[in-house]
């Protein structure tokens, strides 16, 4: 458990959850240690009040990926459970370091800086939001080492890109540019100060209703599922029917009516 502590803080202040991977020295690179941090780390904030989520590294880098320790010693390995065991739901410990952020009920915003490479990058993709420094370079860097990847990319990256980027970026392994990621559709927006950025707007999301920002969420990864139009369009009226005129609602209403901030239970 001390390893796993050295490597991701959280701690939650005015309902938005700040989670560190603070590995700086080794530029936050993902060993078995992080792999327990981040997934309990994730585990905390569902738990917690939480509203939102930033979610950063300490130091220079992001994340530079995988540890090339831990990358020479699973190379090494023949028996291949450990990949096909699915100990998170739907996934294995590495793919769950991203989907568990998406699976979170809160908005992850990730602020980027420097390293963004292969688990990294997988890491940021499970955020509903990245904030890019414009020193940050992101790269899908599996095909490096001869591998593809596989830490949720191939679940997430495809709602992100066009599939002749989605190749050029496996194919090559070249790191990008944030210029060239937001343009892209990698990150969403290049910031000086990616980390105020990201603080900023999980604050706006906080001071949100908490329940229409969480039934935001749901539908829209309801929508992006490949749900009909007309199941999305009954999805749309279902959260709708739950929050209109409800107390929550109401006092957003009465809020903006006094030109006030809302005040939630």
């Amino acid at each position: 458990m001390a390893e796993e502590s050295a490597r991701v803080s959280v701690e939650v202040r005015d309902h938005v959850a700040h989670v560190t991977l603070t590995r700086a020295d080794k530029m936050n690179a993902v060993d078995k240690h992080m792999l327990a941090a981040v997934i309990a780390a994730a585990k905390e904030v569902a738990a917690s009040d939480a509203r939102a989520v930033v979610l950063s590294g300490a130091g220079k880098s992001f994340c530079a990926g995988l540890d090339v320790m831990s990358f020479a010693a699973m190379g090494q390995m023949q028996d291949t459970g450990w990949i096909m065991d699915r100990t998170e739901g739907e996934a294995n410990d590495f793919q769950a370091v991203a989907m568990m952020w998406r699976a979170l009920e809160i908005p992850v915003i990730a602020a980027l800086q420097g390293a963004t490479f292969g688990a990294g990058l997988q890491i940021a993709l499970g955020a509903d939001i990245r904030i890019a420094a414009p020193d940050a370079k992101l790269a899908v860097m599996e095909m490096k080492w001869g591998l593809v990847p596989d830490m949720g990319g191939m679940a997430l990256l495809p709602q992100l890109v066009r599939s002749d980027v989605l190749r050029l970026l496996t194919y090559s392994a070249t790191p990008i540019e944030a210029t060239q990621a937001e343009t892209w559709g990698l990150v969403t927006e290049v910031a000086e100060d990616p980390l105020a950025r990201a603080e900023a707007l999980a604050a706006e999301i906080a001071g949100k209703g908490p329940r229409a920002i969480r039934a935001a969420k749901r539908l829209i990864a309801y929508a992006e599922s490949g749900a009909s139009t007309a199941d999305v369009l009954l999805r749309e009226s279902e959260e709708q029917a739950a929050l209109i005129g409800k107390p929550e609602q109401m006092e957003v209403v009465m809020a903006n009516m006094q030109k006030r901030a809302p005040v939630f239970k």
